[in-house]
């Protein structure tokens, strides 16, 4: 299989060695400055760029019919047009705002415990995210998943906040430390206690494992997909 990478940060020098383990070859590395390529060099292409330049790459490989894996954060604003394009354009597209196996468990596990803490209305929610500091968007995508989850799932909130306490209102503290891959914390607090569950990532190559085998899953379809496709959980 041949891979553009479209960013090549850390997170993309990552997938690259997990690629060329896997007998991949990557054959385009583009970075923000470049943007003079032949996309139609690669069977697939695997997204983690920046959010200003996200939606522009995505609809590139859909116009020239490469399948896109993308897990940039931050330019959600257009997801529902690169939906449109895709569907319009019978392309295939995977946005994970999470690629780590583990973590689209954790999404599975938070939506189960959402809805059977749904009727106890003495627990209040709160959310803790943390990440290394050249982190650019705040809270996490994988936050606000795990947040729009909640609130799909209990009855008693509607909204997310980034570090503020309103009423019906999931509070979310995003702290960003050098080197931290990422740790997602849920907490259901109540006058006698509280329940947490929560996903430490160790280093980034969980989740770049994660967008490598999304990225062989989908060669062949035709469609938008999530992780819970690749993985057949959910």
């Amino acid at each position: 299989m041949k891979i553009a990478l479209l960013g090549y940060g850390k997170m993309g020098k990552t997938i690259e060695q997990i690629a060329i383990k896997r007998g991949h070859d990557v054959v385009l590395t583009i970075d923000k400055s470049n943007t003079d390529y032949d996309i139609t060099k690669a069977d697939v292409a695997i997204d983690f760029s920046i959010p200003t330049v996200a939606f522009n790459n995505i609809s590139n490989c859909i116009n020239h019919n490469v399948p896109i894996i993308s897990g940039t954060t931050g330019w959600l604003d257009y997801y529902d047009d690169a939906v449109a394009l895709c569907k319009e354009k019978k392309g295939a597209f995977i946005y994970a705002s999470n690629f780590s196996l583990g973590v689209n468990i954790f999404f599975e596990l938070n939506k189960t415990l959402a809805k059977m803490m749904s009727t106890l209305k003495q627990y209040n929610v709160s959310m803790e995210e943390i990440h290394h500091t050249q982190k650019l968007d705040a809270p996490s995508g994988t936050a606000i998943s795990l947040a729009e989850d909640i609130i799909q799932k209990h009855n008693s909130y509607q909204a997310w906040a980034l570090d503020q306490e309103k009423e019906a209102t999931i509070p979310i503290a995003a702290k960003r430390i050098k080197d931290v891959p990422g740790t997602h914390t849920v907490n259901y607090k109540s006058e006698v206690d509280t329940i947490t569950i929560e996903h430490i990532a160790h280093n980034r190559q969980g989740f770049a494992l994660g967008a490598v085998i999304a990225a062989e899953w989908i060669m062949g379809k035709t469609g938008i997909f999530t992780m819970n496709d690749v993985l057949n959980i959910g």
